[in-house]
C-alpha cells in the first residue's frame, strides 16, 4: 500500500493531494517520513502545510522545483502571520514559524539538489569586533553555552545601535549605553538584565583593550542591582516530588523516559545540561557507578548507582528507547531520534510538575535540584558535603540553601542570638 493511503483514506483527501502540482514530491516526502518511522499525527501535519506551500509558490509564479527555495522565507512569515490552526501562542510566532519551515525544508532537501537550510547568522560584532568571541574562547575560557548566551545578548546591543543609526563603535559614549540600558529594561527582568550589562561590559573592555574605543566605557553600563542570598530555592517538599513522580504516565515511551530523567535530577541534584549529557557509558553497572563527566565546574562526579534510577533506566532501555545509532542516553521520542537537549529536560520537568497541580516559580530541572539539597539539609548533613555532592565549586553558591534550614533556623530563632549554632 502506497504511504500516502496510511495516512489518509478519505477520497476526498487523497484527490485534493494528488491534485496538487507539487504531488511527487509530496508523496515521495510522505514515503521519507514513514521509512523514518514518523508519528501518524506528524505526517499528518505536515502535508497540508505542503500543500499550502504549494499554492502559495504558484501563485507567484513557481513553476518548477528549482525555483522553490527562492519562496520559504516568504510563505514562512505568511503562515506565521495569517495561519490559525498551527497552536501557537507565542506573540513573536516562532512556534508557527517553526511549523510552517520545517516540512518544507525537509521536502526541499530531498528533491532540490543543492539545497540547503540557510546558515545561522553571523554572530553579532563579527566585522566591527572580528576577534571578541574568539577571545572568549580562547583567552577567557568561556564554553560554547555560555559563548552563545553572549551571542543572543550581544545581538540585543548590535540591533540597538543599527537602529539609532550608529555603525561607528568609536562613537559609543556613555549617552548610547545609558538609552540602551534603559529601553532594554522594559523587556528584560532584573536576571536577564544582568547578564546583558555584564557581557555588555566584557565588549566594551575588550574594544578598549584593542584600541577600537579611546576610553573604558564599562562603568557606563549600570547593572540593576542584585542582592546575594536574596532569593529563596524553589525547592519542593518529598511529598509533592513522589506526588510528580506518581503521576507521570510510565506505559508509554516517553513517560518511562521522563521518570528516568527526573528520578535522576532529584536522587543526585544533576543540572538539565549534565542530564542530556549522559551516554550510555556513563553508567557502569557491574560496579553500580554513574559517572558525570563535564560539570560545570570541570570536574567529573562519580555516584554510587541508586536502585531505584538503576530499574528506572534499565526500564527504559529495554522497553522505551529507540533504535539508534547514538551514544546518547536519552533520545527524543519522535523520530529522527536525536539526543534530548538540556531544554527538553527542563520542559518536561515544568510540564509534570503542572500535571501534578504543583504550584512553584519558573518550574522545571532546577525544581529537583533544588529538591535534592532540601532532603540533604533535612538529613543534616553540612552545606560544604552539599555543595561536593551537586557540583557546586565556590561555598557561596551552596550557602542560599541555609534559607531553607527550617530546623536550624529555628535553632537560631530560640536561642536568641544564634551564637550556640555557631
Amino acid at each position: 500500500m502506497p504511504a500516502l493511503e496510511r495516512y489518509f483514506t478519505k477520497v476526498r483527501t487523497l484527490a485534493r493531494i494528488r491534485g496538487s502540482w507539487l504531488a511527487a514530491s509530496i508523496e515521495s516526502y510522505v514515503e521519507w517520513l514513514a521509512g523514518r518511522g514518523y508519528a501518524r499525527s506528524s505526517v499528518t501535519r505536515r502535508v497540508p502545510v505542503l500543500l499550502h506551500f504549494a499554492e502559495f509558490a504558484r501563485e507567484r509564479g513557481a513553476g518548477a522545483l528549482a525555483e522553490l527555495p527562492e519562496f520559504v522565507d516568504g510563505f514562512v512569515e505568511h503562515r506565521s502571520r495569517t495561519s490559525s490552526d498551527l497552536g501557537g501562542t507565542a506573540p513573536d510566532g516562532k512556534w508557527a514559524a517553526r511549523a510552517a519551515r520545517v516540512p518544507v525544508e525537509q521536502m526541499l532537501r530531498l528533491h532540490v539538489p543543492g539545497f540547503s537550510c540557510p546558515q545561522p547568522r553571523p554572530l553579532p560584532f563579527s566585522e566591527t569586533a572580528p576577534g571578541f568571541f574568539d577571545y572568549l574562547r580562547e583567552e577567557r575560557g568561556l564554553r560554547e553555552a555560555s559563548i552563545a548566551l553572549y551571542g543572543r545578548n550581544l545581538r540585543c546591543f548590535e540591533t540597538y545601535l543599527a537602529a539609532i543609526g550608529l555603525n561607528d563603535l568609536s562613537r559609543l559614549s556613555p549617552a548610547v549605553l545609558s538609552g540602551f540600558t534603559i529601553e532594554s529594561a522594559k523587556t528584560h527582568g532584573k536576571g536577564a538584565m544582568g547578564s546583558l550589562c555584564s557581557h555588555v561590559r566584557v565588549l566594551l573592555i575588550y574594544l578598549h583593550r584593542q584600541g577600537t574605543v579611546s576610553r573604558d566605557l564599562s562603568a557606563s553600563v549600570d547593572r540593576p542591582r542584585m542582592y546575594r542570598l536574596s532569593s529563596v530555592p524553589r525547592a519542593i517538599s518529598w511529598e509533592e516530588l513522589q506526588q510528580v513522580l506518581e503521576c507521570i504516565d510510565r506505559e508509554s515511551s516517553t513517560g518511562k523516559r521522563d521518570f528516568a530523567m527526573i528520578l535522576l535530577l532529584a536522587t543526585y541534584g544533576l543540572r538539565a545540561r549534565e542530564v542530556a549529557a549522559l551516554t550510555l557509558d556513563s553508567i557502569d553497572w557491574p560496579g553500580e557507578r554513574l559517572q558525570v563527566p563535564d560539570r560545570k565546574c570541570g570536574h567529573s562526579t562519580a555516584y554510587p548507582l541508586s536502585p531505584a534510577v538503576g530499574e528506572a533506566v534499565v526500564e527504559y532501555l529495554r522497553h522505551a528507547r529507540k533504535p539508534s545509532s547514538e551514544r546518547a542516553l536519552f533520545l527524543c521520542g519522535t523520530p529522527p531520534f536525536r539526543p534530548v537537549s538540556f531544554a527538553l529536560v527542563g520542559n518536561r520537568c515544568g510540564h509534570w510538575l503542572r500535571r501534578a497541580g504543583i504550584k512553584v516559580p519558573r518550574a522545571g530541572s532546577h525544581t529537583m535540584r533544588h529538591s535534592c539539597v532540601s532532603r540533604l539539609l533535612e538529613a543534616g548533613f553540612p552545606l560544604k558535603l552539599i555543595g561536593d555532592y551537586i557540583g557546586h565549586s565556590d561555598p557561596k553558591s551552596t550557602a542560599v540553601y541555609a534559607k531553607i534550614d527550617i530546623e536550624a533556623l529555628r535553632e537560631v530563632a530560640l536561642s536568641g542570638c544564634g551564637e550556640d549554632v555557631l
